[in-house]
């Protein structure tokens, strides 16, 4: 019998508490990335821009928090990100109950249900997005406004709607502030009236206003006497020129990979010089010139920040081209031939579906090579 005296058995170390966020640094880049975009924001469209961003953010933190907490991990920086596109891609004037539903479903339902950060089979922010807009297509269709212009623009304003008599450059309309709300997009007018309405005598959206962001004025439709309004578009879509520059950044610091992004492009350029220049269709109602597409609407916004979204993208370097061309190719179709307005979040929804389909057939067709 060995008596010699056991040591005690040294306790256990308690397991280490996650911190409050992971460390993530493609994901803080992509924040700062969009801080500028947010700032933009409440420039064109007052601080109540600002209330939808800060809403949707708290939202996000508190949905993951809770999901996050009970299995035991820190909640991702990717959160954020995820935030600021969808409130970015909403009207500056949505109500904010419906801002917060959105973003509680496109974290939830988009990411956390499949297992947290890097398991989501979506970008959950056009979870989000797509979710509202098929529950609430007014409230996300009908609360647009223009981008106010000159300084302080809207950094001196709450919002286009507490304003108690229209802005200078819109008083020839004769209307009421209540009546500018929703008239009329660029992209809506050209479809309905050409691109000739929308840039008449100046009084429109001319391409610097577009690229600027500062697009607010007054249009003439046919025959009438009065000019309508013309309207903005999302809180983040509008500053063409700052999304052209962060997206140089995000390139050049390797945050988002050149492929989506470029594929992306590429998917809307061929679509456009198919349909509009080798096909024919360049009439009212069908599709507008290139760089038309690139400053109106949600284009540019898309595919730097929507398509670039890593975990949702095929892992392929040619699947996930052509995963990005195809979204890019859907923008100009659906955008052109769909009855809906929000032709990006469904291009790239879809785009995300088949994503896993494109990598299994990159990789049977990479066994089939091998094989040979």
């Amino acid at each position: 019998m060995n008596d010699t005296p056991q040591k005690p058995a040294r306790p256990k170390a308690p397991p280490r508490r996650p911190g409050l966020f992971m460390k993530q640094a493609n994901m803080l880049r992509m924040v700062y990335c969009l801080i500028p975009v947010v700032l933009s924001g409440v420039y064109f469209f007052g601080w109540r821009a600002g209330a939808v961003v800060s809403v949707c953010v708290v939202a996000a933190l508190i949905t993951e928090r809770i999901t996050s907490r009970a299995r035991g991990q820190a909640i991702s920086t990717a959160c954020l990100v995820t935030a600021l596109l969808y409130a970015l891609s909403l009207p500056p004037t949505v109500p904010l109950w419906i801002a917060v539903v959105g973003m509680v479903v496109g974290v939830l339902f988009g990411k956390e249900v499949f297992g947290g950060f890097g398991r989501n089979f979506a970008n959950p922010a056009i979870v989000g997005r797509a979710f509202v807009y098929i529950c609430f297509p007014v409230e996300l269709t009908g609360r647009f406004v223009p981008a106010f212009k000159g300084f302080p623009g809207g950094l001196a304003q709450w919002s286009f709607e507490s304003l108690s008599r229209m802005p200078t450059y819109l008083a020839e309309s004769g209307g009421k502030v209540a009546d500018a709300i929703s008239q009329a997009s660029p992209m809506w007018v050209a479809r309905q009236y050409g691109l000739e309405a929308v840039a008449n005598s100046g009084r429109g959206a001319s391409m610097w206003d577009m690229a600027l962001g500062s697009v607010g004025g007054t249009f003439q439709a046919g025959g009438e006497s009065v000019g309508r309004v013309l309207t903005s578009g999302c809180i983040g879509e509008g500053c063409a020129a700052l999304i052209a520059l962060t997206a140089v950044y995000l390139l050049w610091t390797k945050t988002a990979k050149w492929r989506l992004m470029i594929g992306g492009f590429a998917g809307l350029i061929v679509a456009n010089v198919l349909f509009r220049t080798v096909l024919g269709f360049d009439g009212i109602g069908q599709v507008p010139p290139l760089l038309w597409q690139l400053l109106s609407g949600t284009t540019m916004f898309a595919v730097v920040y929507m398509i670039t979204e890593p975990v949702s993208a095929p892992r392929k370097n040619t699947a996930q081209i052509a995963y990005a061309f195809g979204i890019g190719f859907l923008i100009i179709v659906l955008r052109w031939r769909g009855i809906f307005v929000a032709a990006a979040t469904f291009s790239i929804l879809l785009g995300n579906l088949v994503a896993p389909l494109l990598d299994a057939g990159v990789e049977a067709w990479e066994r089939r090579g091998s094989q040979k």
